[in-house]
Order: C-alpha cells, then structure tokens, then sequence
C-alpha cells in the first residue's frame, strides 16, 4: 500500500511539470553563472591589462653564465621538471614541479625578442629598483632600462642624477603637447586641404569627360586649387618646424645587457617609474592608459596604442543597419500578419523567412560582396562617379555595405518579433477602432502599430545582438584592419558611406591571430573583446529603455 502511495506520489509530482520547472530554472542557472564567468575572466584580463606592472630586475643562471634581466613578470605556471629540461635547460632543483615565468623585457631593437622565458630555481636574486623607467614607445613596443642622461640637440643637459626623472618629465610633457599640434595639423588642416583638391581634381576630371572646353570653368577650378596649394604650403612650413623641434630632446637609458642607448622623446608616447609610485599614482596612470585606450587610434600592427576608430565604426554600423533593418522588417511583418491572404505561399513565405535565419553569416557576405558592392556599387560609380573610375567609390566594401548586408542578415529577426507581438493584440481593438469609423490604414497606423512597438523593439535588441558581433561578412563588405580615416568628419558631406571603417570584432580577430607579436598582443584581445561587450551592452540597454517606455505607455489599451 505505502510502495503504491509513494508511486502515486511521484506520478502526480511529475504530471504537474514541477520538475521540468526546476529544470528549466537550473538551466537559466547554470547559463548565468557561465555568462557570469566569462564576463569575470575578460574583465580581468582584459582590465588588468593597464594597471602599472612591478619591473624586477633578476639576476639569472641561464647554464652558461649569470645574466641580468629587467622587464615585467607577466605570467607564472608550474610545469613538469622533465618537460624543461628536455627543452635543454638546465634546472637547479630536484622538484618535480618548476615554477616558470614569462619575463616582458621590451627591447626588441637590442634582444630581438620581446620575452624571456625564467625558472625559479635559476633566479640567483630578485630585485625591485624604484629607480627603473618605463618608456612606451610609438615603436618597438616598451622600454625598460635605467636613465643615464638628457640630452639636447645631441648635448648633454647639465643636471643633477636625482633630478633627471624632473628633467624627463618636463621634456616630454613638451614633446607630448608639440605631438598634438602636430597630428592636428596633419590630420584636421592638411586632411582637410587633401579632401577638396582631391574633389577640385575629380571635378576637372568630370569636365574632361562631358567635353566642356570653356577656358573659365577651368581657370576658376586652378585659382580655388591654387589657393589651397597656397594654404598647404604655409601648413607645411609651420609642420616643418614642428618637426625640428619635436627631435630636440631626448635621452640616454642602461638596458639589462649594460649598453647605453640613446632614445628620441619624439618617439616616447609616455614614461612612467612604476616601482616608485603611490597606490594614488597608480589608480590615476591606470585612468589615463584605459581613457587613452578607448580614445586613440592604434599602432604597430594594432599591437599599442588605442581602438577608438573600431568603436566608432562599430557603433555607426550597427546604427545604420538599425535605421535601414526596422522599417523594412516591420513592413514586411505587417503585410504577413494584417494584408497576405493566409494560405499555403504565405506559410511557405514564413518558413522561407525562419530558414534565412538560420544561413552561415558568411553566406550573407559573399552576397553582399557580389550584389551590393559589384552590382549596385559598380553601377553607382558608373552612373555618377566616372570621373573617379577606375578608381572604385561605391564599387568597393564600405560602412554602408556592410550595414546593408548585415541588414539582410538580421531582417528575419525583426520580421518574426513583429509579427508576434502583432499577433497579440486582440482583435477586438482593431474592430473597435473599425466600427468607431476609422480606416484599416489609420487603425494600423494609430493603435495597432503603437501596441505592437513594443515588440518591434524586442527584435531590434535581438538583431543589434547578434549584428554588432558578426565578423566573417564585414572581412568581405568593408571592415579593414586600419582605415585612413573615419566615416564621419568635419568635410562635406561629412558622411561618408562608401569609406572602409574599423570594427571591433575584427580587430579582435585581426590582433589575436594575425598579429606578429602574439603574447604583446593577448592582453589587448581580453581588452577589446571586454569593450565590444560593453557597446552591446550600451546599445541593447538604450533599446530596452524605450521598449519598457513603449511598453508602459500601452498597457492600460492592451488591457482593455
């Protein structure tokens, strides 16, 4: 009787689907905490990665002779004993486990190698000077070594040791300001004068071919290219000067191996003592290089510097597919729901519509390569850009390519939330508005469509996910590792949707696996993945925003 009790017990238990509840609930659990811990790993990784290092200088037994080694202790790990020596090094322990250490110690111009590799046993000492500098340099990745001199125009400046590190930093906040001036001129003023005889050149170019021979349209054409030539001249005296006085200065720094090396400040980004820092120092240094990391543009190989471009280019992508993927979704949702005859093509036309969202991202590329770029933007030169030819401007990948391939990608993502939440609202309220005497375009337009937003707004989050992280079809349609400049400027028509951009999914791409320094690079990879985590975030929360306002604001009609 009680084995019948208990089985009637169970029986009962599992018809209610309480157990596929607590299923469901672990699952979204277990889903979180990987999420979580994903997140955790790359924010580690990724923000560690500018917190100022402790620089030690190591006396090491490498087998042959003792050797000094100064750099940043990047990694530890403990590896078999009879792994290392079967590498050829000799170890001063009987353990079976080896502590071993990637040492970081930057001058490739003097080692060829940016690492050293270092086994406890052999680390004869371990000191941390606070007097050790680190330079990071616009080339050749960091610096380490011990300041010697200042040097001025090649002559050395006549101060004290202890005020060398004064002396330095003087120098180079002087350098870092003519720096400004310098990529300010080149960038704004110069680009600029570029851009328009650049457009003063396609335009002659254009005149030639329609065969316009008036003598005047091209004599006012040379005087406005004259006076730009004339503006560039004087720009590029005052750059000159720049130039000379930005090679003044520089320094000369002890390495590990014990040569002097003389360094240009011209080619100093920032210097820093990290040994001899505050916590207080270190949180503000740390600031800057994240502040410095969002907001510059990238050097050697994408390995230094900043991701600004990739942010930007990634955030007017993803924003123009948004304006182009919403009203083409939703109108073609609203035709499906609210004016197809529901039969067999419109079902096949459904499942069509679940099948492409589904199709390789890759696949979407190759179209977007062949009909958007080839033919549209083939045709687009052909028709108003011959000037430029054979010279592409629309013919070849840019944002608006890739925005419209990416469109086509996650079209079917906005088309089956819209018709859902079209679906959901009661038939009452559109025969409502009917009977109240409204048109079925005015009921559409002025309840059913409001009602509906919300959801319209689900499938924008939805296609804005799974967009802004797509890589294969932007490395077809216009992502580039270093784009020239961005898609938005200060020169008419200041956008300018045929130019290639950056992107932070294949700068990730580009820096983890293509880079030729891969362990400078690893660091960077956590870090950018962490801030393209972050601009989804950003985007995805402000969609939420409206959609919950949206929501708010129709639910006493829904109710009804």
């Amino acid at each position: 009787m009680s084995d019948q009790t208990n089985k009637s017990s169970f029986t009962s238990f599992m018809s209610s689907g309480q157990p596929w509840v607590w299923m469901n609930a672990g699952a979204v659990a277990v889903s979180m905490i990987m999420v979580a811990g994903l997140l955790f790993l790359i924010a580690v990784r990724g923000l560690g990665h500018f917190w100022p290092k402790t620089v030690y200088e190591i006396e090491y037994d490498n087998g042959t002779n003792v050797v000094q080694i100064v750099g940043e202790r990047v990694e530890t790990e403990e590896v078999p004993r009879k792994r290392i020596v079967e590498s050829g090094i000799r170890v001063d322990s009987d353990k079976d486990l080896i502590e071993r250490s990637l040492i970081k110690v930057g001058i490739r111009e003097v080692l060829g190698v940016d690492f050293m590799l270092t086994v406890a046993p052999n680390e004869r000492s371990v000191r941390v000077p606070e007097d050790v500098i680190v330079l990071e340099r616009t080339q050749w990745g960091n610096f380490y070594g011990y300041l010697t001199d200042v040097k001025e125009v090649g002559k050395t400046v006549d101060v004290a040791d202890a005020d060398l590190w004064s002396e330095l930093e003087h120098r180079l906040h002087r350098v870092t300001e003519l720096r400004e001036r310098i990529e300010h001129i080149e960038k704004n003023k110069i680009g600029s004068i570029n851009f328009q005889l650049e457009k003063l050149r396609l335009k002659r170019r254009g005149l030639e071919l329609k065969g316009i021979t008036d003598q005047g349209s091209y004599d006012l054409l040379s005087t406005e290219q004259d006076m730009y030539t004339r503006d560039y001249e004087v720009l590029k005296e005052e750059l000159d000067e720049l130039y000379r006085d930005i090679t003044r200065d520089s320094i000369t720094a002890r390495v590990m191996t014990g040569d002097e090396v003389e360094i240009k400040l011209a080619n100093v980004v920032k210097a820093y003592q990290p040994n001899a820092m505050t916590l207080a120092a270190k949180i503000v240094f740390y600031i800057k290089t994240f502040w410095g990391f969002i907001s510059n543009d990238p050097r050697e190989a994408n390995t230094e510097g900043g991701i600004f471009p990739a942010i930007f280019g990634t955030v007017i992508m993803v924003l123009l597919m948004s304006i182009i993927v919403t009203p083409f979704g939703v109108i073609a949702a609203i035709y499906l729901r609210e004016y197809a005859r529901q039969g067999l093509i419109t079902r096949l036309v459904r499942i069509s519509v679940n099948n492409l969202a589904g199709v390789p991202s890759i696949v979407y590329g190759v179209f977007g390569l062949g009909f958007f770029v080839y033919v549209v933007g083939g045709s687009i030169d052909e028709l108003f850009y011959r000037e430029a030819l054979p010279s592409p401007t629309f013919g070849s990948g840019g944002v608006l390519w890739a925005s419209l391939t990416l469109a086509l990608l996650t079209v079917p993502v906005v088309i089956v939330a819209t018709e859902e939440g079209l679906a959901r609202i009661p038939r009452s309220v559109r025969e409502g508005s009917l009977a109240l005497g409204a048109t079925k375009a005015e009921t559409l337009w002025r309840t059913v469509l409001p009602m509906a937003s919300p959801a319209m707004m689900t499938g924008l989050i939805l296609a804005v996910a799974r967009a802004a992280g797509e890589v294969a079809p932007l490395m077809l349609v216009g992502a580039v590792k270093l784009a020239p400049s961005l898609p938005v400027d200060m020169n008419a028509p200041f956008i300018h949707l045929e130019r290639k951009f950056m992107h932070l999914g294949f700068h990730i791409y580009d820096v983890g696996f293509q880079s030729p320094n891969v362990e400078a690079a690893r660091p960077l990879v956590y870090a950018t993945a962490l801030i393209l985590v972050a601009v989804i975030v950003v985007l995805n929360l402000s969609a939420i925003y409206i959609r919950n306002h949206l929501r708010e604001k129709y639910r006493s009609l829904e109710q009804h």
